[in-house]
């Protein structure tokens, strides 16, 4: 039995996705390996330029400390949702193996804690972990989310497409009986009248 071959575009999401991935996991981890003072310098900068935009909203301000939490959330949920994006162009039963990309995104939450413990003037914090699965977590059923939407429209137009052959098949097919029916017809009519023509000719 001939195994499936993988389509090209398949392959390109599979590179495209998967380095994205591997980006984001270098990404987290850099930060991580920043000093105490470099890390709260940009955090500072980010604080600013947040502030500075809810200002325009009326809302805000933001403390240090608040950023740095939502960072948190929002690399490792950009994490997780690269990890269900990798795990649907890998294999078409994504929902069915929910848990490697948990297990994946867990490991490099804990690793990102354990790194801290070695970067200067950086702390580990177990809420900081739960931070960062709660940011997987989000990142995962967004990606699901998306990934079903578009499993639905997908079939709807498979059925659609699917339907639409059938309806011009049996329009070919009640054609072709027609066509059929009328040659028949034709024949006997050519018949009756050649025997017409030979019982006129008897008389």
């Amino acid at each position: 039995m001939e195994r499936e071959k993988t389509s090209p575009l398949l392959i390109v999401f599979r590179v495209l996705f998967t380095a994205a991935l591997i980006g984001c996991i270098l990404f987290i981890f850099h930060n991580s390996l920043e000093t105490g003072a470099e890390s709260s310098a940009r955090s500072q900068a980010v604080m600013q330029m947040v502030n500075s935009f809810l200002a325009k909203l009326h809302l805000g301000p933001l403390s240090e400390h608040l950023i740095r939490k939502l960072a948190h959330f929002s690399e490792f949920a950009l994490e997780g949702f690269l990890l269900m994006l990798c795990i649907r162009v890998y294999t078409r039963h994504f929902v069915r193996h929910m848990s490697w990309p948990l297990l994946g995104g867990m490991t490099t939450a804990l690793m990102d804690e354990t790194i801290q413990l070695r970067s200067v003037s950086r702390t580990s914090s177990v809420v900081d972990v739960w931070i960062d699965m709660s940011g997987v977590v989000a990142g995962l059923l967004a990606a699901l989310i998306i990934l079903l939407i578009v499993r639905g429209i997908t079939a709807y137009a498979r059925m659609a497409r699917e339907n639409r052959a059938l309806r011009a098949e049996r329009e070919e097919l009640r054609q072709r009986e027609h066509e059929r029916l009328a040659r028949r017809a034709a024949r006997r009519a050519c018949e009756n009248q050649k025997l017409q023509s030979y019982e006129e000719d008897e008389e």
